[in-house]
């Protein structure tokens, strides 16, 4: 009798990077779904703009994105040993790192993975990528206080402020002390390695009993003591070596401060469009404290916050609304349509073969 041949059929395995296109997709559906009311709202006023100056939104965009990356690698470069970066890799980086901080709700956390995961080929540590992240949103805040406190200034001069809205005066001075204070407590941890030693510890022992609490015992070690240790030690090495080499910090300084001029910009060309080039002042103040509500809560209380803030200030509170709401969809749509190629390219292809060709670049 003949030895029938038994064929085992192959297991179907689907790989984490499958899986995380799938993901992102389903992601992209729902911030769709979530906005569709805006975007079709937004669809609908396209005829009260003026559409040759919307167009300046796409230069405009798009320079705000490189800017955005050259606030990572400017600070890369001056570092010794650094590895070249050409300006298309820069674009790219920075689109899909825009792309990921709007699809993925996680109030910037899933920038701040991506990043890490992104510039590790580049030769940078988990913790020199927080290091630069952190960095670029303490110099955009800072330039965002200074850019706020000029257009209070110049409401107050002129004397544009409405008596009902001089509240508004006095939350931006407590939010302004706040963040400066805020960000000298992290420098003033993140300088010494006694302190960062004594937040690691904490930290550690914090989250492992959190996560323990959570999972009901499950779970009893979530983070490594060393792991932890490595990681906000590279931040430290980092802050002193920026402390001690201020130089290096010129170049993202300056163009952070672009970068955030170029983010009230996309407001301002919105108003432009609409005929209220006028409104700049309000917007300035309204994007300032909107991002701030916005980090607190991030669904949806930045741009009511904004729309708020603008109203108080005298702005109509319909024109307040259909500017923050056409930009929304507006930024919305550029993020999706420049950010999703390069980000599901990134993650179907980066490996071996393209940190090889980094190298080749360097060596040339």
């Amino acid at each position: 009798m003949a030895k029938s041949n038994d064929i085992k059929p192959k297991k179907f395995k689907i790989s984490f990077r499958t899986i995380l296109s799938i993901l992102t997709f389903v992601l992209i559906i729902y911030v769709v779904y979530e906005n569709w009311s805006d975007i079709t709202e937004a669809i609908r006023h396209l005829g009260e703009t003026n559409i040759f100056v919307l167009l300046l939104l796409i230069p405009e965009q798009l320079f705000m994105y490189y800017c955005c990356g050259q606030m990572f690698f400017s600070y890369m470069a001056a570092k010794k040993d650094a590895q070249k970066i050409s300006p298309w890799t820069l674009m790219r980086v920075s689109l899909e790192l825009n792309f990921v901080n709007h699809a993925v709700p996680a109030g910037g956390l899933g920038g701040l993975g991506y990043i890490t995961w992104r510039l590790k080929p580049f030769g940078a540590t988990a913790g020199q990528s927080s290091f630069m992240y952190v960095l670029r949103y303490i110099i955009t805040i800072c330039a965002n206080q200074a850019q706020t406190i000029v257009a209070i200034l110049f409401l107050l001069i002129f004397g544009t402020v409405p008596s009902s809205g001089s509240w508004v005066i006095w939350v931006t001075a407590l939010l302004s002390v706040g963040i400066i204070a805020a960000i000298a407590t992290i420098i003033i941890i993140a300088s010494s390695k006694k302190r960062i030693d004594w937040f690691a510890k904490v930290a550690t022992n914090f989250t492992n009993w959190l996560v323990k609490t959570v999972t009901l015992g499950h779970k009893t070690d979530f983070l490594k003591r060393e792991t932890v240790d490595k990681y906000l030690g590279d931040i430290h090495d980092d802050l002193t070596t920026a402390r001690k080499h201020k130089k290096m910090l010129i170049h993202p300084i300056l163009w952070g401060i672009l970068y955030s001029f170029l983010e009230i910009a996309t407001y301002w060309i919105v108003a432009m469009s609409l005929g209220h080039p006028e409104i700049l002042p309000q917007i300035m103040i309204g994007e300032a404290i909107g991002s701030v509500m916005g980090a607190i809560v991030p669904y949806g209380l930045y741009e009511l916050g904004m729309v708020g803030i603008m109203a108080s200030l005298g702005v109509d509170a319909g024109l307040s609304a259909l500017v923050v709401l056409m930009t929304r969809v507006i930024v919305l749509a550029s993020t999706i349509i420049s950010g999703y190629g390069f980000y599901q390219h990134s993650i179907s292809k980066i490996g071996r073969k393209e940190k090889a060709q980094i190298e080749d670049d360097n060596r040339s």
